[in-house]
C-alpha cells in the first residue's frame, strides 16, 4: 500500500543517513497535509531524546500552539522505541503508523528491547539504579497542582 505521508518519513530517514544522521524519520498530519517534519538528531545535537518522532511531535505542537496531537496522524519509518511511544501517548495523535519493525532496528545496533526488560525490574536491580529519597517533601507541589483551580489539566 502507498501512502504519501510515510513515503515521505522513509525518504526523510534515508536522507538522514546520507547526512550523517540515524535511520529515522517521522511526519506529522492534520487535514491531509504535513504539518510538522522530524529526523534522528542525537548525535547531531547531542541529545539523546531527539529521535525522529519527538522532534516531529514537538515541531507540530509548537507550530499548533497546543501540547496535544488531536485529529493529527503520525508517520514514523519504524517502530516507535519505549520512550517516543510513551511521548507519542502523551501527545494524543489520532493514529500512529510506522514502516520497520523494532527488530529490523534491533538487527542494524538499535535494540531498545533491554529498556523494556529494565522498566520490569524493582528500581534498585535496574542497571541504573534508581534511588527514591526525599518523597514527603516532593508530595508538596503535587498538593499544590491539586488545590489548583485554575490548572490546565493533560
Amino acid at each position: 500500500m502507498d501512502n504519501p505521508f510515510m513515503a515521505r518519513a522513509i525518504q526523510l530517514s534515508v536522507e538522514n543517513v546520507n547526512a550523517g544522521g540515524g535511520p529515522f524519520g517521522a511526519v506529522v498530519v492534520k487535514d491531509g497535509a504535513i504539518i510538522a517534519e522530524g529526523v534522528n538528531r542525537v548525535t547531531a545535537s547531542h541529545d539523546p531524546t531527539a529521535h525522529a518522532e519527538i522532534s516531529a511531535i514537538r515541531a507540530a505542537c509548537a507550530k499548533l500552539g497546543a501540547f496535544e496531537l488531536k485529529d493529527c496522524d503520525l508517520y514514523t519509518s519504524c517502530e516507535p522505541c519505549p520512550m517516543c511511544l510513551g511521548a507519542i501517548y502523551w501527545a494524543r495523535p489520532a493514529h500512529v503508523y510506522f514502516a520497520n519493525l523494532a527488530a529490523d532496528a534491533a538487527r542494524v545496533g538499535f535494540d531498545d528491547a533491554f529498556i523494556y526488560r529494565e522498566i520490569a525490574q524493582p528500581h534498585a536491580r535496574r542497571e541504573i539504579p534508581m534511588i527514591q529519597m526525599m518523597r514527603e517533601e516532593a508530595l508538596a507541589a503535587f498538593r499544590a497542582w491539586d488545590a489548583k483551580p485554575n490548572k490546565i489539566e493533560y
